[in-house]
């Protein structure tokens, strides 16, 4: 099996994937916590959340993940991107302990170990499958490749 060879701008685009997700969602956090709980039946309130400041750098940074996962995707299969996304999860998880003071428990960082040797294997493989180039359509009269002529 052949493999892709990432190129060092492919590698920065999956960094970002890895990194704006974890740190916009971080961000959302941080901004939410100074803001009294949000109810979906005072949409007034959801909006003006929107325009606080941790807030607004959280949905910025979010808008970038989409749009380097949509780069990512664009030379990249699924089965290889989103795996590269869970290596977010360690970031999420060294942000929440060490700048949202958030206790995380042993099991959870058992789990983080898992998600980072699972994300080790996936890294191994190919980047992209390789699939067989389409044929030619077959023109009336011509007999199709691979088959026998009945009569």
């Amino acid at each position: 099996m052949a493999y892709h060879k990432l190129l060092p701008r492919q590698y920065m685009v999956l960094a970002l994937v890895s990194l704006c997700a974890p740190l916009g969602d971080s961000c959302l956090s941080r901004g939410m916590t100074s803001l009294p709980a949000i109810s979906l039946a005072h949409p007034a309130t959801l909006i003006a959340a929107v325009f606080t400041p941790w807030i607004a750098v959280g949905i910025a940074l979010l808008i970038g993940f989409f749009a380097s996962y949509l780069t990512a995707l664009s030379w990249a299969d699924l089965t290889f991107v989103l795996p590269a996304t869970a290596l977010g999860n360690v970031v999420v998880a060294l942000i929440a302990r060490f700048w949202l003071n958030e206790p995380i428990s042993l099991e959870r960082w058992a789990g983080i170990v898992l998600i980072t040797v699972g994300v080790g294997f996936v890294a191994r493989g190919p980047s992209l499958t390789e699939r067989p180039t389409p044929q030619a359509p077959i023109e009336a009269g011509e007999p199709a490749l691979g088959r026998e002529q009945t009569r």
